[in-house]
């Protein structure tokens, strides 16, 4: 068996075969443009994860989940994603697939596709995707929140995944993706040779534990609130900054000054609550 075998042949336990059949030919396109750099940090991963990745173009949004996924053996992970994915035929059946968070505020510019928008109120997503880690399911970000086609830098991360860490405790997994284009000529293309790197998992567990405590404690709203968006954004920095060393571009927005003092029973010497 060459090379070749090995790797379309990876196990899949825990996807039925039909679907790991699915999952061998979504992988085709992989096989022949990623590097994967860091596999070696989704080992051991058996509980409920935050993945986090930096968005470049269009095809990320299916060729480095089914990535992902294939390497885990086929655990499913949820992705946040727009809603008009969940439209367009063949991609939305693949979408729907994965029990996907659909985020519904974005307008498509197709009116065909505008027209089955949800229009109604839906729960906040930050509480959908913390109630599916706490049931024991992963879930995918992007924490850009839109394609960034800037070479050189990331746009600033959207909090969302800072307090979904902080609510769920969950271990952030960072997924960094780089193009040969990119470092080469200076340009994110919409198809091209790719790299993936898999960072080591972050851990916020004296955040979360004051975070979930603060939560517990309403007596004083307005101030909580205050220091639950303080720790979110330090959380969502720290994350940003990783996917920056990861993807090779540059993360430009200064660390937020954190003014909630974790106690000594809440955090370990020499922690910190984001980079700099």
């Amino acid at each position: 068996m060459n090379q070749y075998s090995e790797r379309l042949l990876k196990p899949l336990p825990f996807l039925p075969r039909g679907r790991a059949y699915l999952l061998r030919l979504l992988m085709l396109p992989n096989f022949l443009l990623t590097r994967v750099d860091g596999l070696e940090n989704l080992a051991g991963d058996e509980g409920a994860r935050i993945y986090a990745f930096n968005h470049n173009n269009s095809i990320e949004v299916l060729m480095v989940p089914v990535l992902i996924i294939y390497h885990l053996g086929g655990r499913m992970i949820s992705f946040v994603i727009d809603w008009m994915y969940g439209k367009v035929p063949i991609l939305g059946f693949l979408m729907d697939m994965t029990d996907p968070v659909y985020v519904y505020h974005k307008r498509s510019s197709l009116r065909w596709i505008e027209a089955k928008r949800m229009t109604r109120p839906t729960d906040d997503t930050v509480e959908r995707c913390t109630e599916k880690l706490l049931s024991g399911k992963s879930i995918g970000i992007f924490p850009e929140g839109t394609r960034n086609r800037n070479p050189e830098n990331l746009l600033k991360g959207k909090p969302g995944i800072g307090h979904i860490a902080l609510k769920s405790a969950a271990t952030v997994v960072p997924v960094g993706i780089d193009f040969e284009c990119r470092r080469k000529k200076g340009r994110i293309p919409a198809l091209g040779r790719t790299i993936v790197r898999i960072g080591k998992p972050l851990h916020f567990r004296p955040q979360s534990d004051h975070y979930r405590a603060l939560l517990a404690g309403t007596s004083c709203k307005s101030n909580n609130n205050s220091e639950l968006n303080e720790l979110a954004a330090g959380v969502t920095h720290t994350i940003m900054f990783t996917l920056a060393e990861l993807s090779g571009k540059r993360y430009n927005e200064r660390c937020p000054v954190i003014r909630t003092r974790l106690t000594e029973t809440t955090i370990k010497p020499k922690e910190h609550v984001c980079h700099v």
